[in-house]
């Protein structure tokens, strides 16, 4: 069956009445006579969900849904799937959690690829994925606005596309499903510093433009931020004889990747299943200082609270070390303190000292971007995520479901497309069902 309507008069009326039929016979179709506020020939009537945003957590959700018999549409507003991987990731990016933690649902990693796949690897991975379940997203389209109408209880969503070489073309869609799966790394974070307009702004990127240290060879370089991707970046700049500088500017856990012959986070969440949290907290900072010596020493304070209750509580990820704690303990990167501020040449900072740099690299992370186009703030927060925390953050009410914000990565997302699709599976077979009843009667 045609999943879009783009029909008129009766021919439109029965297609509203055969994709998403809640009433059957003559008063379906005067219900959504009287309750339709757009003309039928308006907006594009879809027989399914639609999916905003086509990375991981989209294509997941999109996959799921096929395995049920269920269509989805997805827009994308850039170019192809996972942008945020093949456009915005620096090459030396690999995986920092062993594949089968994050494996999407129904396909497993090819079983030639490494235990930490690298970003090409990945990327391949998503593109077959793509193709065995068949999913094809719109690109180039971005989605200006949803909002869910409650007189024909359809969500709304009015859609922008924008290809080169030709002019915008603006598409209004109705579904009875939304799925919001842009994420939670949707929009770069871009902090304030003092003195920021003293210093070059074209020497001033965000990590999402950054790709590699060769072009900083024998440059003093500021990195700000000391996450996953912030202390990889430093390592990365450090190999190319780049003169690596890295601001800690709030206390961080670093643990290594893998301890005690396995991988720290595989570890932790085994001894999870067995202990409290705080327990295996202990447990994991015992052995890290067992193996990494006191990082304090370095510049690399500790939170008081442990690393597993930490990303459980408020989603803020440890640091799995790579290599650049040898660095740093060589004097191969340098840890600095906060910004005071930035000076015509480098920066200042709070401890007094001041440093020429020839660029400030932002490892300040990512934010959602769902309140800029999203019309609905019961299910979604100011900050862009879900109001209920994981496990529970997966499904609103009228049809509005979250993929991607489960501040859990890859394995959270996998568990809520799963969900979802059995939740929307149910009921669309369910519809279709008195439909085709509505439409024998008839």
């Amino acid at each position: 069956m045609d999943c879009f309507s783009e029909q008129s008069g009766k021919e439109a009326h029965d297609h509203y009445l055969s994709c998403f039929s809640e009433q059957s016979g003559k008063e379906a179709h005067d219900h959504y006579l009287r309750k339709a506020s757009v003309s039928v020939n308006d907006p594009r009537i879809f027989n399914g969900p639609i999916i905003v945003g086509a990375g991981p957590s989209g294509l997941a959700t999109a996959a799921c849904l096929h395995e049920k018999g269920v269509p989805s549409l997805i827009f994308e507003k850039a170019d192809c799937i996972a942008s945020l991987w093949q456009r915005r990731a620096y090459d030396r990016l690999k995986l920092h959690l062993p594949k089968q933690f994050c494996e999407l649902p129904l396909m497993p990693f090819p079983e030639d690829f490494p235990t930490y796949p690298d970003k090409q690897q990945f990327v391949d991975y998503l593109e077959l994925y793509a193709q065995r379940f068949e999913i094809h997203p719109r690109f180039n389209v971005s989605v200006e606005s949803a909002s869910y109408d409650d007189t024909c209880g359809f969500w709304r969503v009015r859609t922008k596309c924008e290809k080169e070489g030709m002019h915008a073309k603006e598409t209004e869609y109705l579904s009875r499903w939304l799925i919001v799966a842009t994420g939670e790394n949707a929009e770069a974070i871009h902090p304030h510093f003092s003195g920021k307009e003293k210093f070059p702004e074209s020497r001033i990127i965000h990590a999402r433009d950054y790709k590699s240290g060769r072009e900083f060879k024998g440059k003093n370089v500021l990195v700000v931020g000391c996450g996953n991707s912030g202390m990889e970046m430093s390592l990365d700049l450090s190999d190319n004889n780049a003169n690596a500088f890295i601001v800690a500017r709030n206390n961080v856990h670093l643990l290594p990747r893998e301890m005690l012959g396995t991988s720290t986070f595989g570890l932790g969440m085994w001894l999870s299943k067995w202990l409290p949290l705080r327990l295996v907290d202990r447990l994991l900072l015992f052995v890290a200082y067992f193996m990494l010596g006191n990082t304090s020493r370095y510049g690399l304070r500790r939170p008081e609270m442990g690393p597993l209750e930490l990303k459980n509580k408020f989603g803020k990820t440890p640091v799995l070390d790579v290599g650049a704690l040898a660095k740093i303990k060589e004097g191969k990167i340098k840890v600095v303190p906060e910004i005071e501020s930035l000076t015509s040449g480098g920066a200042r900072f709070v401890d007094g000292q001041e440093k020429e740099f020839d660029a400030v690299i932002l490892a300040t992370g990512y934010r959602s971007n769902v309140p800029s186009w999203l019309k609905e703030r019961q299910f979604f927060g100011e900050d862009g995520f879900p109001r209920n925390p994981f496990p529970n953050g997966w499904k609103g009410e009228t049809g509005l479901y979250a993929v991607g914000f489960t501040r859990k990565g890859l394995l959270g997302a996998s568990k809520d497309a799963t969900r979802i699709a059995q939740d929307i599976a149910m009921c669309w077979k369910a519809e279709s069902v008195a439909s085709k009843g509505s439409q024998t009667n008839n």
